[in-house]
């Protein structure tokens, strides 16, 4: 059986709108937040997306596990891709005259490799996390803040295709329904005497050590999407466009919300093309403390 996401009516403001415009205001916001690599601007968006994250109501308990996901993936690609690599981003950030905070060449044999600590990296680097934290933080809450039955009448009413609104149902019902059947997988090997806690050696013996856990897991959600296809079979779906149970309607609200997200997004494409704003920025103080 397909389960959903922790949702919990909360009765916040967030969930007052209709879960369309909810998307597309997230999607406008998204393309206006991608104009830009000043961490001033950046920061703005920031703001915005926590100050969503805040009318939700969410708590810090049930949204932990998230956080910690995203500052981890946040950190890992900012620390390889900026700050030891320094690729990434805008153009300038190479071709600018960089002003270093530590140098130093690894002789390793075959090659030498080149670590640089530069102002222009660590502006980069924080531009960058601030940029991703932004996307995140605006798109992380909607399995918690909406209604798991609404996801296919949702995207239905956006205008997509019917079977495609369908697979975007499936879809975010499967990644907590793969999460609830390797949380069963793993509490039947503990209770057969499975340690997965104190997995040890190299590289070989730790994947010998968790194939009892992946295997079952990965059969498991190839049935089940055999046995969901087999039902869908069942009921003849595709051959016409059938109705949802929920009916969603615009309100005064929502065609406020979408307006806000046009003029957002309107404001961010003038700011950037018009008056050339919103490019890299390299804070004057860094510079001052490689000197």
């Amino acid at each position: 059986m397909l389960v959903a996401w922790k949702y919990r009516f909360r009765d916040s403001l967030i969930e007052t709108f209709d879960p369309r415009a909810r998307w597309i205001v997230s999607f406008l916001v998204l393309a206006a937040i991608l104009n830009f690599w000043d961490m001033r601007f950046l920061a703005f968006f920031l703001f915005l997306s926590m100050t969503q994250f805040y009318l939700t109501k969410l708590t810090w308990q049930e949204t932990k596990r998230a956080w910690f996901f995203i500052l981890f993936l946040v950190v890992f690609i900012v620390g390889i891709n900026a700050f030891i690599f320094g690729r990434g981003g805008p153009g300038q950030v190479l071709s600018l005259d960089p002003h270093y905070f530590y140098r130093r060449t690894f002789d390793l044999g075959l090659f030498s490799w080149e670590f640089s600590l530069t102002a222009e990296k660590i502006a980069f680097g924080i531009s960058q996390i601030i940029r991703m934290l932004s996307i995140a933080s605006l798109f992380f809450v909607i399995p918690w803040t909406m209604n798991p039955s609404q996801y296919g009448v949702t995207f239905s009413g956006m205008g997509l295709p019917y079977r495609f609104a369908f697979a975007m149902d499936l879809a975010f019902r499967f990644v907590p329904t793969l999460a609830r059947d390797f949380q069963t997988t793993l509490d039947a090997q503990r209770a057969r005497g499975f340690e997965i806690d104190k997995v040890e050696g190299g590289v070989v013996s730790t994947i010998r050590r968790v194939a009892p856990l992946v295997i079952p897991v990965t059969m498991g959600a190839i049935v089940a999407g055999e046995d969901i296809i087999n039902a869908m079979d069942l009921r003849c779906f595709g051959l016409e466009t059938r109705t949802w149970i929920d009916k969603l309607t615009y309100r005064t609200r929502d065609y406020l919300l979408i307006a806000f997200g046009i003029i957002l997004l309107v404001a961010s494409l003038i700011i950037r093309h018009r008056f050339q704003l919103g490019d890299f920025w390299l804070p004057p103080f860094l510079i001052e403390l490689t000197q």
